[in-house]
């Protein structure tokens, strides 16, 4: 029998690496006051993402001041959210790479990062050049997909963090294209 969740994630583009991922379980249902916190965190995860994958299109023509002055000021950024990253990550230990896949609508995780028992937990994915601020996701196990993986839905997510997600996906899946294609022959 085919969970309609399970249909949902499978039709559409996943994230697929290995990242730095745990999940705790969650007893009890998030209060309102909780996932609004969560929701505005995971916001801000998903914006910092998205600039730190934002390409400029570099134009070699143009030397002109302000082009340069704007380089500048970007590569100044760029080393001060390294140096920020770095400190956040002190006292923080970061749980192992795991392969994973996921998107707006759930994950596919190894059975051994599922808390044992637990219908409910909290997925926790930490992205490289974010790596203390994890992308924090409430998940409910659907089901067990093959002997080593599991299938979680993402059921409380609101639209905007969902848009923001699906949007971080699309952006991870083009530059794997591209690098397959800057590979093959």
């Amino acid at each position: 029998m085919q969970d309609a969740s399970w249909l949902a994630f499978s039709e559409r583009v996943s994230y697929d690496d290995g990242l730095h991922v745990s999940c705790v379980a969650v007893p009890q249902p998030l209060s309102e006051l909780q996932l609004a916190a969560m929701r505005e965190r995971n916001l801000s995860v998903l914006g910092t993402l998205a600039v730190f994958s934002e390409r400029r299109l570099d134009a070699a023509d143009d030397e002109s001041p302000v082009a340069q002055d704007i380089q500048r000021l970007d590569s100044k950024l760029n080393v001060l959210m390294a140096m920020l990253d770095q400190l956040l990550q002190r006292g923080t230990e970061l749980p192992p790479r795991q392969p994973v896949r996921f998107n707006a609508v759930g994950a596919l995780l190894p059975r051994a990062l599922w808390p044992s028992g637990a219908a409910t937990a909290l997925l926790r994915l930490h992205f490289d050049g974010c790596l203390a601020l994890p992308l924090e996701l409430p998940a409910r196990l659907v089901q067990e997909r093959d002997e080593g993986h599991i299938f979680v839905s993402f059921e409380t997510m609101d639209d905007v963090t969902a848009d923001a997600l699906e949007r971080l996906v699309f952006r991870h899946h083009r530059r794997k294209v591209a690098g397959r294609r800057l590979t093959s022959p």
